[in-house]
């Protein structure tokens, strides 16, 4: 079901096929293809509820932390917010269209806390049910499996201003009877589960610098948020986050796994990390910027601590746990889902003047990691400031999980790049986009090469993401879709030649 004239999709599907043809040699002995990848390897594209669905005051649906956050002055870069974001919540169907041209297996999405359950916790909201309920159903009817995230950072309004949210051990068992109405009302037919999508995302973001939701901090005395301990705070919250994770699992595998035959895993965000120097001090800073990174949240569910690290250097402010919690934590994982978008330098901090100005979080591993190494960038940039284009990071990290972790069963649940968005450019412009060709091509082939070169136990990929979607505090200036949105004409949706690329890609079409 597509809300755009036929004759005009043509036409944008031509104007990315010229721009295909222009960038892609085509030699099917070089370039990669799904060809490239083990039997069985799932490719999808990515999304999230609060990003794509909008409808946020429609059949029941509760404010979320989000909601508040977007409609503070200043929190959003174009001043923006997701009451809209791209409507997916009324055009799902044209949207699986989309998904289901570019043949992809699978489509990641996040389900809305606050649409089950408007105030947390409580009594359910039917018509939340419903609505996922016709998207799964949507989803199967043409061949896509759903892979589905419990939680996508947008936590209940009322829970924060009931308790604090993830501030509060409460919120272990809210989220609790949360994951398991979904296992029992949705279980049946999903059978890939993602507890949390970026705790370390939402503690750094949300409990030490203040830039997301719930914006709590106290950097320069409180200077840009009006509440909260970034020393502390950030690791109160990332301790409950994966105490909430287990508790979930743990009733998933009592109750639900055996019967419904599904997984379940949490996504992580993870910026590869190269020494800016080949020095001891480098090196190890590395190893400590990614201790407090991935580390901070995997090792708890690989080993059941927090990595030996961040114990040292974090001292009395890093939460414990208990010996029943570590039994718990340890293996509560099927896979492990890597968000994973670009590379950055790390060297000693030996100073540490960040973290004694700031007095937070940010300053604790004693590192410093940066995009450039005398002056010059590691790799092309995209246009985030934070978003450099460094294949050869995909395919470091995935070795580097396999040794550390024992190869897990790994799904690179996020990977993509955006570009900027100007109300000068053309539709014709904005429609070829062979940097983001470039990305995935050079992505890919480094994760190919991980898995069968090196043997690294990944499962599938997914493309953040299909459609341009609002950016959290970036709001609408970023655009990583494959898909180009027209925010100023009814949102409609326009393949970009990345589009095209991704479908060659699936149908192993050089």
């Amino acid at each position: 079901m597509s809300m755009i004239p036929r004759n005009y999709q043509v036409v944008c599907w031509f104007i990315a096929l010229v721009a295909v043809i222009k960038y892609v040699k085509c030699d099917c002995s070089t370039n990669v293809s799904r060809r490239s990848f083990p039997k069985g390897f799932v490719f999808g594209t990515a999304s999230s509820a609060y990003q794509y669905e909008g409808a946020v005051k429609e059949d029941g649906r509760g404010p979320s932390v989000w909601d508040k956050f977007a409609h503070s002055f200043g929190k959003v870069l174009d001043f923006s917010n997701a009451d809209v974001a791209v409507d997916q919540y009324h055009r799902y169907h044209e949207d699986i269209g989309l998904m289901k041209d570019l043949d992809v297996d699978a489509y990641r999405f996040s389900i809305s806390w606050t649409r089950i359950f408007p105030n947390g916790t409580g009594k359910i909201n039917q018509a939340g049910v419903d609505h996922y309920n016709n998207l799964i159903n949507a989803l199967l009817a043409k061949g896509i499996t759903p892979y589905v995230t419990i939680f996508h950072w947008d936590t209940p309004l009322a829970l924060e201003d009931s308790y604090k949210s993830w501030l509060s051990t409460q919120i272990i068992n809210d989220f609790a009877v949360y994951a398991e109405t979904l296992f029992d009302k949705f279980g049946d037919r999903v059978k890939h589960w993602i507890t949390l999508n970026e705790p370390h995302t939402l503690a750094a973001q949300g409990y030490d610098i203040g830039m997301f939701a719930p914006g709590r901090c106290s950097i320069l005395l409180h200077l840009f948020c009006r509440a909260g301990n970034s020393a502390t705070e950030p690791y109160i919250a990332g301790h409950n986050l994966l105490l909430a994770h287990a508790t979930a699992v743990d009733i998933y595998r009592k109750k639900y796994q055996r019967k419904q035959g599904g997984s379940i895993g949490a996504s992580f965000d993870v910026i590869w990390f190269e020494p800016e120097r080949n020095t001891t001090e480098d090196i190890e800073a590395a190893q400590r910027a990614q201790d407090f990174q991935l580390g901070w949240f995997l090792d708890p569910l690989m080993f059941g601590d927090y990595p030996r690290s961040m114990r040292e250097r974090v001292g009395d402010r890093l939460p414990k746990f208990t010996t029943a919690e570590s039994a718990l934590l340890k293996g509560s994982l099927d896979f492990v889902g890597i968000n994973h978008y670009t590379t950055f330098y790390a060297r000693n901090n030996m100073t540490n003047l960040i973290g004694v100005l700031l007095n937070d979080a940010l300053g604790d591993s004693g590192t410093l990691t940066l995009p450039f190494r005398d002056g010059k960038p590691i790799g092309e940039k995209a246009h985030a400031i934070w978003l450099y284009i460094v294949p050869r990071g995909m395919k470091e990290l995935m070795n580097y999980i396999k040794l550390k972790y024992q190869n897990p069963t790994v799904l690179i649940t996020e990977n993509g790049m955006d570009n900027g968005h100007s109300i000068f450019t053309s539709l014709k412009d904005a429609l070829n986009d062979e940097k983001r060709i470039r990305y995935y091509t050079g992505y890919l082939q480094n994760l190919a090469e991980a898995i069968n070169e090196d043997g690294c136990n990944v499962k599938g990929y997914f493309a953040w993401s299909l459609l341009d979607n609002w950016e959290w505090s970036a709001g609408y200036t970023s655009r990583f879709g494959l898909y180009f949105v027209d925010y100023r004409d009814n949102l409609k949706r326009y393949p970009k030649s990345s589009a095209l690329w991704f479908q060659n890609f699936l149908n192993f079409t050089c």
